[in-house]
């Protein structure tokens, strides 16, 4: 049994903090006090938190762990590692590998390699179509059985809508969740930056934010028409945000999420042609930040994850154009989330609600809460800590971060999955 004490308890439920204890025994949370007089259990081993945050391990959706195939990028090993220096106690793998996570072997053996390395909740999500070329969906009922959690073809569009409309049908049939990325796949084919200005004077291939709204608009029909449990990846414009509202408002079993670089980040990032700042979709105006940002605390886009992407250096050290998209960020997650709370731009219980609450209730998990009985999945992080990231010290085994070099505020201290501590800084 371990005494949580003199903490700062972030209730993603209530979207509240509440100065108190916490106390958790057998991998569960056993009772929460509010105020500064408590009580230790008999027994229990106490943990003076010194004023500082204990919330719910974050539950990160849309991870990338390269096992199988290109395990040099990255491993459930040195994934789950870096995952659980992040305060990240779940993490939602993507099927993008090499090859695709589309028939059950192949994700009976992630979910073993997970189980044998990584110290954290590994869940898999597997592909929607075979070999995520859009023509042939999946035995979506296999894999589920298998323990798929959602079904999703990465950021590569299903281009054919006959056959998206028969996967959302039967996905629909059996009560499986749909993650998909919207945006308008010929417009954004070969695109590296977001027209406008920036994007001119530097010679790049851009593509406009309304092939997110085009992708997102055919999306919404689809599953108005089907009746499909939706969720997009990354809704990282201001022009996507009225057709989310409408749909949202119309009923349809709809949700949505960003990444994290796209609340902290920007289209002048780019100037300097660093490709660790070349992700998919990519960055956007600083208008579109701010409004992506609103739509968190507002609550109409409802989940933050890493969107972990990890790259080699031999793809990334390329012209702009040619380098590999993606950046890696389970370790940085929180660091950069507190970028939103300093900026007074989400508060902290709604952003956790992001970050764990509602990935959590969307796969339908029990984590992602402090409640009597919920899992001991909990992150101990001081929110004030600076510090200037250097992407050397970096636990993932690529480490293509747009962060290197920034200074920074938010450390995470400790790390209990289900109520064992998995990290602990020195």
């Amino acid at each position: 049994m371990l005494h949580f004490t003199n903490a700062k308890i972030v209730d993603p439920e209530k979207a509240s903090v509440t100065f108190g204890s916490l106390s958790m025994a057998n991998g569960a949370v056993q009772e929460i006090v509010a105020g500064r007089a408590d009580q230790a259990p008999a027994g229990a081993t106490v943990v003076d938190c010194a004023g500082r945050y204990l919330a719910p391990g974050i539950v990160d959706v849309g991870v990338k762990v390269c096992e199988p195939g290109e395990r040099h990028k990255e491993s459930f090993g040195s994934a789950g590692l870096a995952a659980a220096a992040g305060g990240v106690t779940t993490i939602v793998t993507r099927p993008d590998t090499e090859p695709a996570i589309d028939n059950p072997e192949a994700l009976e053996f992630v979910i073993r390699r997970a189980r044998e390395a990584a110290p954290v909740h590994v869940l898999p999500i597997a592909a929607l179509t075979k070999a995520r070329a859009g023509r042939e969906m999946t035995e979506i009922g296999f894999l589920l059985d298998a323990g798929a959690v959602a079904f999703s073809d990465g950021d590569r569009v299903v281009k054919n809508t006959k056959v998206f409309s028969r996967a959302l049908t039967y996905a629909r049939s059996l009560g499986a969740l749909v993650i998909a990325h919207p945006q308008d796949p010929c417009l954004s084919d070969g695109a590296a930056a977001t027209s406008g200005k920036l994007a001119s004077l530097r010679g790049l291939p851009s593509v406009s934010p309304m092939a997110e709204r085009m992708g997102l608009d055919r999306d919404i029909a689809l599953i108005e028409m089907t009746g499909a449990r939706y969720h997009a990846d990354q809704i990282t414009t201001a022009r996507a945000l009225p057709a989310l509202e409408r749909a949202k408002r119309n009923g349809l079993d709809i949700t949505a999420g960003t990444s994290i670089h796209h609340l902290t980040l920007n289209a002048l990032d780019v100037g300097d042609y660093r490709t660790f700042f070349k992700l998919k979709p990519p960055l956007r105006d600083e208008q579109d930040r701010l409004a992506i940002a609103e739509a968190i605390q507002s609550g109409l886009i409802d989940t933050i994850s890493s969107m972990h992407t990890p790259q080699d250096e031999e793809s990334k050290r390329l012209p702009f154009e040619a380098a590999a998209s993606g950046a890696v960020a389970l370790e940085t997650l929180l660091p950069a989330a507190m970028r939103l709370y300093h900026a007074n731009l989400v508060d902290m219980g709604t952003l956790w609600r992001a970050l764990s609450l509602n990935p959590a209730k969307r796969l339908g998990l029990d984590t992602g809460r402090l409640s009597p009985g919920a899992p001991a999945d909990l992150v101990l992080f001081d929110a004030d800590a600076p510090f200037v990231m250097d992407r050397a010290m970096l636990r993932s085994k690529s480490r293509n971060t747009p962060f290197d070099g920034q200074r920074m505020q938010g450390k995470v201290l400790a790390t209990y999955v289900s109520g064992q501590k998995v990290f602990e800084a020195s």
